[in-house]
């Protein structure tokens, strides 16, 4: 949520600012706006909507000279979407510009002093409170000045700062917001992602919490909270910039389905060695493996989903309890961690800001903590005592498909690895599981390739009100992620319920003609969902039904039969969930809507 970009170099930087924020686009946001030094004085240009509206009226960046600057794009927190709240914002003298993402939470507080002491702010936001800060303190000496509003200012933010003073540097703050510094060849960077600077670049920083950078033309400097300089290595990256480009696909979700295969077979590969899930990265024996007397898994949206599958995973074959929490519930509910637990956050950009403050009070109260992120260097993974990488790629969709596939495998080899450490299953079971995992990524690309029956069914319900879908056990689990995908790029209401709790209330849901997904992989769950289907269909519901293989029989119940491959019980959600992506993509398509960027949503969820 919300990008930032900046440029420090020989070539102009308003066509890269801009270039950078279109790479930025799936953070999500609703203006955007860039700020070039001239060679006389810094010009703002900004702009509600889409990044083209800048972009037209910029004229792609020719309209504003200069080679240092920084963009943004802004995804509304305090204030709404409007040109006068879009970043980049001024201090009075129009002598500092600055973008920001995150939320400073004692923001009003230093409003109404800065306003006490004879200064005027023209927007809603909390931005431009860091404006006329910078202003306030600023001495002639930009490392100085910004460490005094540092030591100030309470909450999240990544910052971008130029000075007119200072024409030379483009400066970068970070504190739990993401922040990179890009170094290359022609000039230097700055930018809340990978693919911002990808096209120019392999070489990045991960700046670190309470962190500060310079960048001149030539050279890349770091300070710490008290303007102390820092030395800091810089991290190559290996995926090129083909893997955060569309490859011909319609969109980015599409693309990435399509590359759920591979992301699932680079996941598990290098941790199947000679019959055996070898997990290095895990850093704990089989003698602290037989310890863990509870798991805690945290997360949020889809990644949350994948921890309900684990929940049902883990407890059966390693028989250890496991809850489950959303990550912003976590801390406020004052969770009870006991001795020998462990706490698994996962994370496809390891920044998710309520995931990163779970992970920092199990770390507080001395619990083991266990990240599962894709992105290396990020937050969770620095600060997580193990981290275990999920090897997706760039994921630039804002509605997850393949990190989620990568997050659920992962979370399989955790399980058997914890259950083999503890002797809960035999070496027969092992190798055959081994064997069903190795096979997924073969049946997935299956079902990929079937996507023609889908693409039929999901044309019917393009003007769907309300959708359901119902399960039990893990196919509840699949259920719950089936519905967010439907939701939140087709705009369609939909619920997941427990397939059980239907006569509880939410059979009252259903009229003549209703669509409800009901999920049918669990052999000794089958009967039970059959009898649920039974009564849906008798309310009027019309019933599409997920089931494994072999199951024909299903088609004398539901209206609609989608099958899936057979696999071991534990493993279907990684294939039930393909047709449902499928369906949720083709419906979301039929209706127009903006798949890639859906409305009001964020790709990484950086404040609370």
């Amino acid at each position: 949520m919300c990008g930032i970009v900046g440029y420090i170099g020989e070539s102009q930087a308003a066509p890269i600012l801009l270039d950078g924020l279109s790479k930025l686009e799936y953070r999500g946001y609703d203006s955007a706006g860039i700020a070039v030094f001239d060679g006389e004085n810094i010009q703002i240009q900004k702009a509600t909507g889409r990044l083209k509206v800048l972009s037209e009226l910029t004229h792609d960046g020719t309209t504003m000279p200069g080679t240092i600057g920084i963009g943004h794009t802004r995804w509304a927190t305090h204030g709404a979407p409007s040109d006068v709240n879009a970043h980049p914002h001024y201090n009075k003298d129009k002598t500092i510009a600055v973008v920001h993402n995150g939320i400073i939470e004692n923001y009003v507080k230093l409003k109404t002093r800065l306003q006490e002491k004879g200064y005027t702010f023209v927007s809603e936001t909390d931005t431009e409170v860091l404006a006329h800060l910078l202003d306030y303190y600023y001495t002639g000496n930009p490392i100085e000045t910004i460490t005094k509003v540092m030591h100030r200012v309470e909450g999240s933010y990544a910052l971008g700062i130029i000075f007119k003073d200072h024409s030379d540097t483009v400066y970068a703050v970070r504190k739990d917001s993401p922040l990179i510094v890009g170094k290359g060849k022609e000039g230097n960077f700055i930018a809340s992602d990978v693919p911002a600077v990808l096209k120019y670049t392999r070489e990045v920083y991960f700046i670190q919490n309470e962190e500060i950078a310079a960048l001149t033309e030539d050279t890349v400097t770091f300070f710490n909270i008290d303007g102390e300089e820092i030395q800091k290595e810089s991290s190559t990256i290996e995926w090129d910039i083909n893997a955060a480009e569309k490859g011909g696909y319609e969109h980015f979700m599409l693309k990435e389905m399509y590359e759920q295969p591979t992301t699932v077979r680079d996941t598990i590969s290098p941790r199947i060695k000679d019959g055996n899930i070898v997990i290095e990265e895990l850093g704990m024996t089989d003698e602290e493996i037989r310890k863990i007397r509870r798991i805690h898994i945290v997360a949020c949206g889809s990644a949350y989903h994948t921890g309900v599958t684990a929940k049902y995973v883990i407890e059966d074959m390693a028989r250890i309890p496991v809850e489950v929490d959303v990550a912003s519930e976590f801390r406020y509910r004052n969770p009870i961690l006991e001795e020998d637990s462990l706490v698994i956050i996962i994370s496809q950009s390891g920044e998710t800001a309520d995931s990163l403050a779970a992970l920092r009070e199990a770390k507080k109260r001395g619990v083991k903590t266990l990240g599962i992120v894709n992105v290396v260097g990020s937050s969770i993974a620095r600060e997580a005592d193990s981290v275990m990488y999920t090897w997706a790629g760039p994921e630039i969709a804002v509605a997850t498909t393949k990190a989620y596939s990568a997050q659920l495998v992962a979370e399989y080899l955790l399980a058997i690895k914890f259950s083999q450490a503890r002797g809960t299953i035999t070496e027969e079971q092992i190798q055959s599981m081994l064997c069903d995992l190795q096979k997924l990524p073969e049946q997935i690309e299956m079902l990929l390739n079937n996507k023609e029956k889908i693409q039929r069914f999901a044309n019917r319900y393009v003007a769907a009100k309300d959708v359901f879908f119902v399960g039990r056990g893990i196919d509840y689990a699949i259920s719950m992620e089936g519905s967010l995908k439907l939701k939140e790029i087709s705009y369609i209401h939909s619920e997941a319920y427990a397939a059980g709790e239907l006569k509880h209330g939410t059979i009252s849901l259903i009229e003549e003609g209703t669509l409800v997904a009901a999920v049918v992989t669990q052999e000794d769950l089958y009967k039970k969902t059959i009898s649920n289907i039974v009564e849906l269909k008798s309310r009027g519901a019309f019933v599409l039904a997920v089931t494994n293989t072999g199951h024909t029989e299903m088609e004398n119940s539901a209206d609609y039969v989608i099958y899936i491959p057979q696999t071991n019980k534990y493993f279907t959600n990684s294939l039930a969930i393909i047709p449902l992506q499928l369906f949720s993509y083709y419906v979301a398509v039929g209706k127009g809507c903006d798949v890639d960027k859906p409305r009001n949503l964020a790709k990484s969820v950086t404040v609370e």
